[in-house]
């Protein structure tokens, strides 16, 4: 299909399920389904969705709701939405230059954009787009290769580091050794002809390369070539990682410090007690355990025990406005979407993100003035129906 015509279905798209849908018809199955997939039999991966379709919501009537204010702060400062977009790693794959994309992007609409450690640009390079950024750190093994990540982010001027902490080892997620999907990815036998039915990814990739890992250049991999990517990523990242660690990182960090992969009240109040500013409940996606519960279950229990000391937010699912403001109502701060802007940005580049931030916005704000809310501070459990049928 012809960029021509891709961009004449951007125009059309309604809802981030079109952008999905777009950019699967876009990528080969193989890219697709690294994005798109989870761990196992993907019941997390589909349970972070269906949590949100559970709830169901109490609005107000007779409310003055002509104009709405959707901003809030976020991490000591303030967003045009309480969403910031999440780190999502080997994505220029899929389309080149996509983490510059999406933070273009992010920066055009006025929200933060989380840098991924396995990003195909440096920490310094996409610390020149500006806006508000955040870094995302895996814990690699080699201890001092990490402490020079976070050394270069925090010389870069990045503002946040949310230190992924449900990586000891990776998820298996299926899908990738099915379509053999592995690194580095070279188009085979079981692949090609899907490659060659996806003309519009092929010529990009025929300018631009297969991309790589930017940020651990002389990092010393013990992957063997031709190993699934899950376990490729898996293989790098530090089984031992502990409380200690953290207490390093929270030494070497002096910016604000959030730990993402956190979904036990008990493990964020811990996360409080040595000094972290926040936690993400969160479960890689469902990527990684299968059957870990749903983020929007988890997060009224994290909320409940530390909304007060620290800042809560949440990935995992959102695909609507309305999972903003139902977040919000449980509990959360705001939350990080990864594939729904993702999904945006492969099938239309920086349109096609901006597109998906502008859809999740224009639901918010209806959802808001539909539940008789003026701004993000008035949504709360007042909202929620609780079970049963009464409020």
């Amino acid at each position: 299909m012809r960029a021509a015509n891709y961009m004449a279905d951007l125009n059309q798209v309604v809802s981030i399920e079109d952008l999905r849908e777009l950019a699967r018809r876009r990528l080969p199955r193989a890219i697709f389904d690294f994005f798109d997939g989870g761990a196992e039999d993907e019941v997390t991966l589909r349970e972070n969705r269906a949590a949100f379709e559970r709830v169901r919501l109490l609005p107000r009537v007779l409310v003055n709701v002509s104009k709405v204010d959707m901003s809030t702060e976020l991490l000591g400062a303030r967003a045009s939405l309480p969403l910031a977009i999440a780190p999502t790693g080997g994505i220029s794959a899929g389309r080149a230059g996509a983490e510059l994309i999406l933070a273009r992007a992010a920066k055009a609409l006025g929200v933060p954009f989380t840098l991924a450690t396995p990003a195909a640009f440096t920490i310094e390079r996409v610390a020149e787009e500006g806006g508000r950024l955040w870094f995302q750190l895996y814990a690699v093994r080699e201890h001092e290769f990490r402490e020079k990540l976070i050394a270069r982010a925090r010389a870069a001027g990045y503002e946040a580091m949310l230190v992924t902490v449900d990586l000891p080892v990776s998820g298996k997620r299926e899908r990738d050794p099915r379509n053999g999907f592995r690194t580095p990815y070279n188009p085979n036998w079981r692949n090609s002809r899907d490659v060659i039915l996806k003309p519009a990814w092929l010529l990009e990739i025929l300018r631009y390369g297969l991309p790589g890992m930017a940020n651990f250049d002389g990092y010393r991999f013990t992957t063997p070539k031709g190993t699934d990517i899950a376990t490729a990523v898996g293989r790098e990242m530090d089984a031992a990682l502990d409380w200690e660690a953290i207490k390093r990182i929270r030494e070497l960090w002096p910016r604000k410090l959030l730990l993402k992969g956190v979904e036990r009240p008990d493990d964020a109040e811990r996360a409080a007690s040595i000094g972290c500013d926040g936690v993400v409940v969160s479960n890689h996606g469902g990527r990684q355990l299968d059957s870990a519960a749903p983020t929007l279950e988890a997060l009224p229990h994290v909320a409940r025990a530390v909304g007060t000391k620290m800042s809560v937010l949440l990935d995992g699912g959102v695909r609507r406005g309305v999972d903003i403001l139902k977040a919000r109502a449980l509990g959360a701060h705001g939350v990080l979407t990864g594939r729904a802007t993702l999904f945006g940005a492969m099938a239309g580049g920086e349109a096609g993100a901006r597109r998906a931030l502008e859809i999740l916005a224009s639901e918010l704000e209806r959802a808001m003035q539909l539940c008789g809310v003026r701004s993000v501070a008035e949504i709360g459990p007042d909202l929620l129906q609780k079970s049963g049928s009464e409020p």
